[in-house]
């Protein structure tokens, strides 16, 4: 498969779980805001901070209010990870790679392309009008999952999917549990209270997390639930589990399943080791918002690692 091709697949996939778990972080600060006090700022501007656009952000904007951050990461245009921007990328991404996916799949990107394009358009969006919005959102990419699985076969392309879906939700939901964080720095008198526990509760439901959680571990606590969303081998949007399902699709692509054979394939691997040898009491000890933020470099570096391995052009002199 050319380089070029793979790349466009890989980021498609990238653009489609971003624009999904932005609608998540959304809905759950939805839920979050009803429960903390109405200090906009306070409610809204972390969500901003965790994604890593508040420069821009600031650029853009004077103060921290809930709808023009809503605007900025759902619609606006000069915010290339807007949910807006990303489901037109992937939408490009797509019609660029046509004869890779199936009809279902074009179908269905260009649903949603149409579903944000509406959204974008509307004067006037209240607070029922946008929840409604992220669900269709999420429902959206979620349908769009299913019918890549069903419709497209395991070869080279199914690969670098997978590789950029896995790789954006591991950083996702590393971010979504950083949220907690930045409120937990500024509260914390009210950890353990009534307050914290609807806040923990609210991020599980916002990675699809709650039942699988209460199934496994019954009663919230916020160092179990960490560890679910970090460590849980079995639960989708874990981290470990991400990182275990791109492993997967890069010994593939590698042809290497013993050692490694490029430098991605080492990174990811040796991250993926890290989760597995160490247990959340380990954390806990280094800060989880250390921890988690040394994932989102590694994270980085891997993504790095396979634009160079599978995508970059060598120049032949």
């Amino acid at each position: 498969m050319l380089g070029r091709v793979a790349n466009t697949i890989y980021w498609m996939n990238r653009y489609l779980e971003r624009a999904e778990n932005y609608a998540r972080f959304m809905d759950v600060n939805f839920n979050l805001s009803l429960e903390l006090p109405p200090n906009e700022e306070e409610q809204w501007k972390p969500l901003v901070v965790i994604t890593g656009d508040w420069p821009l952000y600031e650029s853009l904007h004077t103060k921290a209010e809930k709808n023009k951050i809503i605007y900025f990461m759902a619609f606006e245009e000069q915010n290339p990870n807007s949910i807006y921007n990303c489901i037109v990328n992937a939408r490009e991404n797509a019609r660029s790679v046509r004869t890779e996916i199936t009809k279902e799949v074009w179908e269905q990107i260009n649903a949603l392309y149409y579903l944000v394009k509406a959204g974008s358009e509307k004067k006037k969006r209240n607070d029922a009008d946008l929840r409604q919005f992220f669900t269709e959102i999420k429902n959206g990419c979620q349908l769009l999952y299913g019918m890549y699985d069903a419709t497209i076969s395991r070869t080279e392309g199914w690969n670098f999917a997978k590789l950029g879906q896995f790789i954006e939700r591991a950083d996702k939901t590393s971010r979504v549990l950083d949220v907690k964080y930045y409120f937990l720095l500024s509260s914390p008198n009210k950890v353990g209270s009534t307050l914290d526990l609807i806040q923990w509760a609210a991020l599980l439901k916002s990675v699809s997390a709650y039942d699988m959680y209460r199934k496994k571990h019954g009663k919230l606590t916020s160092s179990s639930i960490a560890e679910f969303l970090i460590l849980d081998r079995e639960f989708p949007r874990s981290i470990l589990n991400c990182l275990i399902r791109a492993e997967q699709s890069i010994i593939t692509l590698s042809g290497s399943s013993s050692g490694f054979s490029n430098s991605a394939q080492k990174q990811l691997g040796a991250l993926k080791a890290q989760l597995e040898y160490v247990d959340i009491d380990d954390i806990i000890i280094q800060g989880i918002h250390e921890y988690l933020d040394d994932i989102q470099l590694k994270l980085n570096g891997i993504s790095t690692a396979i634009y160079e391995a599978f995508f970059a052009i060598e120049v032949t002199h």
